[in-house]
């Protein structure tokens, strides 16, 4: 096996394009927002720029292309992911974040890839990059010059098709645990329809009328990592629409203070200040183990467990229909959007019957319960790829 240079094997190594977006007559431009997390690229959202015609054809990507983002990123997403370009039927170029590397006949493109994505994922490429103001940037001379270990073609086939088959059974799994995840949505739009229009025909309440107290602002206290009696819950605690604990911050509450921010068994928590659109209104229900509150940018919702079910208002919430009446009750300022708990109580709820939300719950708790098998079936085929990818790496 001989180690070479990366600039020796590539017979291509070009800076993006810079220029005016959304032109009519341009070409495609692949940003490091077109990345997916597997190494491949999503050619569904893209724009377009003009570039002079003597550049169009040097410019232009073709297959076996590799990726590479040399700037952006930020503290929690170091620069350096790469995809793969394996083509397609329409003319495509890449931004000025991006360099493209175009490997020569010495080495398969998908075993250089592979190689530069597992360089990646053991944080190799945080050696190659400089911080300025907001912004990571790739020091791309010095990066064409690591080493790659490069065997017989025959050799880097095997890799390729190891590599290629693990990653296959990754596919699998995800494609699984979005099936499940969409089973969901499903069934609340078969058991009760959009509540756009409200095809059931179901009796339409105030979200106000449904609760047992008023909506409440969590406390403005700063939390700490020491650990102290509360955990305080904050918007980072809610993602992909489960409470994650992994970071916990602690304070404490006065005697006075408890009736106001402790969140008991049924509780729901609701972003209702944030900088993104896309997460104002995310929101959990919660069963503390322990005694937990709640931050100042978020809400707690407390239902008459009678009328409304928690279980069942999460999905109602995420549904489109729901999503579009709580969004015509929020507001956004040039730094953050908001919804206040005299705005949330307007919500306008097509109720189902209380046995009919406890039917629905039912059956979301078995979806629930494959969907936990099926993340925990991907994640182990994950870190088996990742020990694959390692092992075929690892010098």
């Amino acid at each position: 096996m001989k180690l070479m240079v990366l600039s020796e094997l590539l017979e291509l190594s070009d800076s993006g394009v810079w220029g005016d977006e959304d032109t009519l007559d341009g070409i495609s431009i692949l940003r490091s927002t077109n990345f997916n997390k597997d190494g491949t690229l999503d050619l569904s959202k893209i724009s377009m720029r003009a570039i002079e015609e003597r550049k169009r054809i040097s410019k232009t990507l073709l297959e076996g292309d590799i990726l590479l983002e040399k700037s952006g990123g930020g503290p929690m997403q170091p620069v350096g992911r790469v995809c793969l370009f394996k083509g397609d039927s329409q003319a495509h170029s890449f931004g000025n974040f991006i360099a493209r590397l175009r490997p020569t006949a010495e080495v398969m493109s998908e075993y250089l890839f592979y190689y530069l994505w597992w360089f990646h994922s053991v944080g190799k490429t945080s050696y190659y990059q400089k911080q300025t103001t907001g912004i990571r940037n790739l020091e791309f001379k010095r990066y064409l010059s690591i080493t790659v270990p490069v065997p017989s073609m025959t050799e880097q086939g095997k890799v390729v098709d190891l590599l290629a088959r693990a990653q296959s059974i990754v596919h699998l799994r995800w494609d699984a645990q979005q099936k499940a995840a969409e089973l969901v949505p499903a069934i609340f739009l078969e058991l009760f329809g959009d509540p756009r229009t409200n095809p059931k025909r179901l009796p339409v309440y105030a979200l106000g009328d449904l609760m047992v107290s008023p909506p409440t602002l969590g406390t403005m206290a700063k939390p700490s990592t020491n650990q102290a009696k509360w955990l305080d819950l904050r918007v980072a605690n809610i993602q992909g629409g489960k409470l994650t604990l992994d970071d916990r911050k602690w304070l404490d509450l006065s005697e006075k203070e408890i009736d106001r921010f402790q969140l008991v068994a049924g509780d729901v928590v609701l972003a209702r200040a944030i900088g993104s659109l896309d997460h104002l209104g995310k929101a959990v229900v919660v069963y503390p183990d322990s005694d937990w509150t709640f931050d100042s940018h978020l809400m707690r919702l407390r239902f008459d467990p009678l009328r409304l079910l928690p279980e069942w208002f999460i999905p109602y919430l995420s549904s489109e229909g729901g999503r579009a009446e709580f969004l015509k009750h929020t507001r956004h300022s040039a730094v953050q959007f908001n919804i206040n708990g005299k705005e949330i109580r307007k919500l306008q709820i097509p109720l189902p019957t209380l046995e009919a939300q406890k039917l629905f719950c039912a059956r979301t708790e078995e979806i629930r319960s494959i969907t936990t098998q099926q993340a925990a079936a991907t994640v182990k085929a994950e870190a088996v790829f990742q020990s694959l990818l390692s092992a075929a790496f690892k010098t």
